[in-house]
């Protein structure tokens, strides 16, 4: 990098870089959005403390969530460690660990059903959901759902240089089939775009909004990776395993996993007032 000014050139090179380390794809897709994020906020300026300091800082400004500003940053430290900056990293944000969740932000089941009832129009999203939901995978993991693996009843997933084999329930499986047979499609990876290739995350994002309206769910609530956690939390309620359902998932920190299962307002609400005195107990002096 001359003169500690980024160029387009240098997020080529980092690209290839995350390649030649065998990173996910959505994890370099992650990484160099976040790069260029920077890149345009920089504006050909030089790399120093203070720049970064003030990136920090505007990122806040902006009203990004604490997580989404220590993920950028942590992806922006990467690449600063690759061109030997390392000098000019700064601090993620301090978080205090959550013991309960807004409502507004957790898919409920409820809200579930109801966008399943809501897209059965559209078969594709309607299934896609669906095997989000029912394993517990990554939108970026049904590229891995062909229909091979689906016959098989198990799909093996490469993330992140660790392999681990999703079991397909056997109503899905029927379900999946039947999509394939009436589209189809023989062989190779079931959901595709009209080119024949594997779903983009975004097309299926905007997808999964336009039925919102129709189930009345808060699309701030319906996205991919809340169907993911949606999971995750019927899990956890079932066999109460935290140390399985992270191997599930394909976390490699049970911390991460508690992320995923931690409860509602309301639900915490709920647990607490079950632990205090009842009326008759409380006294008043």
């Amino acid at each position: 990098m001359k003169n500690n000014i980024i160029e387009e050139k240098n997020i080529i090179e980092f690209n290839n870089y995350l390649i030649e380390d065998e990173k996910s794809k959505a994890t370099i897709e992650k990484y160099i959005r976040d790069i260029k994020t920077f890149y345009k906020f920089i504006q050909n300026q030089p790399v120093t403390k203070e720049i970064v300091m003030s990136y920090k800082k505007y990122l806040r400004d902006q009203g990004y969530a604490v997580r989404s500003i220590n993920s950028m940053l942590a992806s922006f430290n990467s690449f600063l460690d690759y061109f030997q900056l390392s000098n000019c990293k700064v601090k993620c944000l301090k978080l205090q660990k959550e013991v309960f969740c807004s409502q507004d932000k957790e898919l409920s089941k409820e809200e579930y059903i109801r966008l399943l009832e809501a897209s059965k129009q559209n078969q594709q999203i309607h299934l896609i959901m669906q095997t989000i939901c029912s394993t517990g995978i990554r939108v970026s993991e049904l590229e891995h759902f062909t229909i091979e693996s689906i016959k098989q009843g198990e799909v093996n997933i490469n993330c992140k240089g660790k392999i681990r084999k999703v079991l397909i329930p056997l109503k899905l499986k029927k379900l999946l089939l039947k999509y394939a047979k009436k589209q189809k499609i023989e062989n190779g990876v079931l959901f595709r775009d009209k080119k024949g290739n594997s779903m983009n995350r975004t097309v299926i994002w905007e997808q999964m909004k336009k039925v919102c309206k129709e189930a009345n769910v808060n699309p701030k609530k319906v996205y991919p990776h809340n169907l993911r956690k949606l999971f995750a939390r019927s899990f956890y309620k079932s066999e109460k395993d935290i140390a399985k359902l992270a191997d599930i998932l394909g976390h490699s920190s049970i911390d991460t996993t508690r992320i995923y299962i931690i409860s509602t307002g309301s639900e915490h609400r709920k647990k607490i007032e079950q632990l205090v005195f009842n009326e008759k107990e409380i006294s008043l002096t």
